[in-house]
């Protein structure tokens, strides 16, 4: 069985993060992507302190597909450096099965 991942990443706003969603779902990259409700980023950027509005999503996948997950998200997304955390997670082995199998090519 593949190992289970979780992805965080940001986006700017609603439709933006629920076009991502879909798409990771869709073609196989990702076999669950949950999209949270509004939040405040403070962050600094090219040394300004920055305050936006954001959209976090926690991206469920196998290690096997982070690097067509990470590629096409960098095709995907809006910002130039988008956040890409990867988090190595443990589930049961009911649900890992699903991430498994929902994320085969």
């Amino acid at each position: 069985m593949s190992h289970l991942i979780l992805i965080l990443t940001t986006m700017p706003d609603d439709d933006r993060a629920d076009a991502v969603a879909r798409t990771l779902v869709e073609e196989h990259l990702a076999a669950c992507v949950n999209v949270h409700g509004p939040m405040v980023s403070t962050y600094r950027w090219k040394g300004q302190v920055e305050r936006e509005p954001e959209r976090q999503l926690v991206i469920k996948t196998t290690a096997e597909r982070l690097p067509d997950l990470e590629a096409r998200l960098r095709v995907l997304h809006p910002y130039d450096l988008p956040e890409f955390v990867v988090l190595a997670a443990t589930g049961s082995d009911a649900y890992g099965k699903w991430v498994n199998e929902e994320t085969r090519t």
